[in-house]
């Protein structure tokens, strides 16, 4: 079952964010791509904090509409996107040879974020 996504709700949700950056992403990706958007205009203690055991189980790059947390390891190079990194997952990241990209940085090119496998 599919959830719909209420865009009236994501425009609801920005007034309250004081991160002008933040809101440009969200106004940009509400018609490309309304998941994402509706995760990044949720309270950010309700953002998704993922480990990168959970990243390693996927196949392929990674878009995590929140912050990558350290605990586990990565098995080869990936490139996650997301909005926040803890330092010592950056390192873990680039220890790998992976990269990480900011998501603000990641539409510039790439302004739908297709090819991207999505972690909540």
């Amino acid at each position: 079952m599919e959830v719909s996504i209420n865009k009236t709700k994501i425009e609801k949700r920005m007034r309250g964010k004081m991160d002008g950056e933040l809101v440009n992403v969200i106004v940009k990706l509400k018609k490309t791509n309304p998941v994402v958007a509706k995760e990044l205009a949720r309270p950010k203690r309700r953002w998704p904090a993922v480990n990168l055991k959970d990243i390693d189980m996927i196949k392929g790059d990674v878009l995590v509409a929140g912050k990558v947390l350290s605990a586990g390891d990565l098995s080869g190079p990936k490139k996650i996107v997301a909005w926040a990194v803890s330092e010592k997952a950056l390192g873990k990241i680039n220890n790998m040879k992976g990269t990480f990209v900011f998501i603000g940085e990641e539409m510039k090119k790439n302004p739908k974020l297709n090819g991207f496998d999505i972690l909540r």
